[in-house]
């Protein structure tokens, strides 16, 4: 298989995490478009969004997205509004297998509280409101993440994901 793999879901679904698991699986490259932006950039996502606002961040993270040509064998844990702005959902599913990593909104507070990267702009992980904030945004995003080839709820493992993958398109 050489097809891309792309992970979408919320902040703190677990993409980075399992994609890089899932490169050293599949001897595929791995990329995280954050990390990428932040060295294009030479500034971290929250400085970025700080100093040149949302608009300017979602035009460079889109302009990542489409350095990725398709049979690349790269799996690619996306940006939580990738899929969301400048049709970037229709170019990953153009350009890969798409997976929703769909990890509910109690759950993404508890792993940001854990994680304690206080490095998501558009949340404040002080806030007595996070979860009313990470719902909002999971609700707004739904309708984008819905149109992943594959979804898979809750937590998982690259075993299984692979075993998905594997069923899936057996089938097509």
């Amino acid at each position: 298989m050489t097809t891309n793999i792309f992970l979408i879901g919320m902040p703190s679904s677990g993409k980075s995490t399992l994609g890089r698991q899932l490169a050293k699986s599949l001897g595929y490259e791995f990329i995280d478009l954050d990390a990428r932006i932040e060295t294009t950039e030479g500034k971290k996502i929250a400085e970025i969004f700080a100093l040149n606002g949302e608009e300017y961040f979602r035009k460079v993270e889109n302009q990542q997205l489409k350095k990725i040509q398709k049979d690349s064998k790269m799996i690619v844990a996306t940006g939580g509004g990738v899929p969301c702005f400048y049709d970037g959902m229709e170019y990953i599913k153009s350009n890969g297998i798409s997976i929703f990593l769909d990890v509910k909104p109690d759950m993404l507070v508890e792993r940001m509280k854990v994680s304690k990267k206080n490095e998501r702009p558009l949340f404040d992980l002080e806030s007595k409101n996070l979860l009313a904030q990470i719902t909002e945004k999971y609700n707004d995003r739904l309708k984008f993440y819905q149109q992943a080839d594959i979804t898979i709820e809750g937590d998982t493992d690259p075993e299984s994901i692979l075993w998905i993958i594997d069923a899936e398109f057996a089938r097509k």
